[in-house]
């Protein structure tokens, strides 16, 4: 679980799981500092980690000679449609052969961000009477 505390700088807070914490803003634009990643920027970087650590867990199982992996992901928050669209791609290095890079760039598509992204989401308010529905 994720708890997200607003501090006094305009918009800026502080979100923790309780062993790790990080900082969230909005864009000058909107009123805030611009002092740590957006939240959209925080779903791109989601799925960004995932793809990049799934893929290297599974070269890493299944002995695959992989080096580095770079995955890039952009939210097209623009779009007018029903839908959000995250545009990817992936980079991998290492002394891969084509049979090895098509199975790591199909991994790729199955990441467990990816998975839980693609269900029908339900938001839901847990206790706090504070919550909107």
């Amino acid at each position: 679980m994720i708890v997200c505390k607003g501090e006094y700088e305009c918009y800026r807070a502080t979100y923790t799981d309780g062993r790790h914490q990080g900082y969230v803003d909005t864009s000058i634009e909107n009123g805030g500092g611009e002092s740590a990643f957006r939240a959209h920027a925080l779903l791109e970087a989601s799925v960004a980690a995932c793809i990049n650590i799934w893929i290297r867990m599974y070269a890493t199982h299944h002995g695959i000679p992989l080096s580095r992996v770079v995955a890039t992901v952009e939210l097209d928050t623009e779009s007018k449609e029903a839908e959000a669209v995250f545009r990817y791609g992936v980079e991998l290095q290492g002394a891969l052969d084509d049979a090895q890079r098509n199975k790591l760039l199909q991994i790729s598509r199955t990441c467990p961000v990816r998975q839980t992204l693609s269900k029908n989401i339900i938001f839901a308010p847990m206790h706090s009477q504070d919550l909107l529905a």
